[in-house]
């Protein structure tokens, strides 16, 4: 591994796990992490045997936001931000079920990195703040994947006090999915890598767009015509049969 490796990237069992490896500054969306995030990303979407991705970290902090080191100086198009909203935007829309683990605190850049993802799992002493007015800055970028999580007044006094809150109010307000006991969060994770795994590939993707799309805007008609093509699809045939054979279906990955 090189000194300048910030991305552990590992994947078994039909799951690519990216761990921010980058403690010393807080595991910040530096350039080289924004890089080799983007480009992990890329590879296990495009990897078949890939069904589920975890965002994981090192140590003590999930992500800190922006490096802020090579924020300083510089016009506003110099800024590494820039670079920001097509990072989100891949883990948004991808059509792979993407899962975010909070072992620890996750600030500014680093909470819209989390609420991009479709599953948050934190542990319960991990804290969050939208620190951006507080530095002078405005949390523009994040609020794209931010907002539609969380409950509105709760975001709104968040964002403008910049104050900290723990994993018990992230969960109440919609950023985070499970809070869970520190020494649970390894077997909370497994269950839900689990969960996922077990839907099929196309119909998970088919369901995550027609999620982010905002569901029942779709006319009936529209809607109608998407069910139908996937009960009748090979994935819904397969599904089908495998619940009538009282089996696991064949995306289903093998147990060690």
């Amino acid at each position: 591994m090189s000194d300048d490796t910030v991305l552990q990237v590992s994947t078994s069992r039909g799951v690519a796990t990216l761990t921010l490896d980058s403690p010393a500054n807080r595991n910040a969306l530096s350039r080289a992490m924004r890089a080799q995030l983007r480009d992990a990303l890329a590879g296990a979407l495009a990897d078949d045997a890939v069904r589920v991705v975890v965002l994981d970290h090192t140590g003590r902090v999930f992500c800190s936001g922006m490096d802020l080191g090579e924020a300083t100086g510089g016009a506003a198009g110099d800024q590494g931000v820039r670079e920001l909203p097509a990072l989100l935007e891949t883990v948004w829309r991808s059509p792979k079920p993407v899962l975010a683990v909070l072992r620890g605190p996750a600030r500014a850049g680093g909470v819209g990195l989390a609420a991009a993802c479709d599953v948050v799992v934190a542990a319960r002493s991990a804290t969050f703040a939208f620190s951006e007015v507080r530095l002078g800055i405005v949390p523009a970028v994040i609020s794209a994947v931010v907002l539609p999580r969380m409950v509105p007044h709760v975001a709104h006094r968040l964002m403008l006090t910049g104050e900290v809150f723990d994993a018990a109010a992230a969960a109440a307000g919609g950023l985070v999915d499970l809070a869970v006991p520190d020494a649970e969060v390894d077997a909370a994770v497994a269950a839900q890598v689990t969960a996922l795994a077990a839907g099929a590939p196309a119909a998970l993707a088919e369901t995550k767009r027609l999620l982010r799309a905002g569901g029942l805007r779709g006319s009936a008609d529209e809607l109608l015509e998407l069910s139908a093509r996937f009960f009748a699809s090979a994935e819904g045939q397969e599904g089908i049969a495998a619940f009538r054979e009282k089996r696991p279906a064949r995306w289903v990955p093998a147990a060690d």
